[in-house]
């Protein structure tokens, strides 16, 4: 199955060391950050795990939920758990799927046919609370993800959900946004009342709308 963005995340009931998850129950009304991993003990992935824990308050702050999957078991899994507690001074709260079934791997496309036959590619899904796909982003194995790029991107998501604006390159929270190319730059001055720039007619800015 191919997942492309602004499809409807298929739903789905697997075992976890916190025991068995549905999505759409476990998501509620909150955003959902998914992420595949290779496998239990190993060293990216413990970085990794131990990062996603420690950025509780940032997920919070956002109304995310957070959610690992591995081809393991979950007694491997709670196995793990305490290593990556213990190198990474955190504590892992949230649940790791157990898809030793591949039930989830196949439904989201994390077995690659170019990679090991038994091992989930480090994918990460954002999820909406609508349970649309918002943004998707496959990794090699031996390259770590960058979760403040995640968050980065959940900012910006929220944000332009709800106002006209888009994000430039490299944009981060509280800094200048893009007018959408569809409200010309007289209605745009009258809807963001902190200002418009227009450098070029297709090429307007203005300071964060929410901020």
């Amino acid at each position: 199955m191919t997942l492309l963005l602004g499809d409807t995340v298929p739903d789905f009931t697997q075992d976890s060391q916190l025991g068995p998850i549905n999505l759409y129950d476990f998501a509620g009304d909150s955003w959902v950050v998914l992420f595949s991993h290779p496998a239990d003990f190993t060293p990216v992935c413990t970085t990794e795990l131990g990062e996603v824990a420690k950025l509780r308050p940032e997920w919070d702050k956002r109304n995310v939920k957070t959610l690992a999957l591995s081809v393991d078991t979950a007694e491997s899994h709670k196995g793990w758990i305490p290593d990556i507690n213990e190198t990474q001074h955190t504590s892992v709260d949230y649940p790791i799927l157990a898809d030793g079934d591949k039930k989830v791997s196949d439904l989201y496309g994390l077995i690659h046919p170019n990679a090991l036959n038994n091992l989930t590619v480090r994918s990460v899904f954002v999820i909406d609370p609508n349970k649309k796909l918002r943004l998707q982003i496959t990794y090699p194995a031996s390259t770590g993800r960058n979760f403040d790029e995640i968050l980065r991107v959940i900012d910006s998501l929220q944000l332009t959900d709800h106002h006209s604006v888009a994000t430039p390159v490299n944009w981060k929270d509280g800094e200048d946004c893009v007018v959408v190319p569809s409200i010309s730059t007289a209605d745009a001055k009258v809807k963001f009342p902190k200002g418009v720039t227009e450098v070029k007619p297709y090429l307007r800015f203005t300071p964060q709308p929410n901020k």
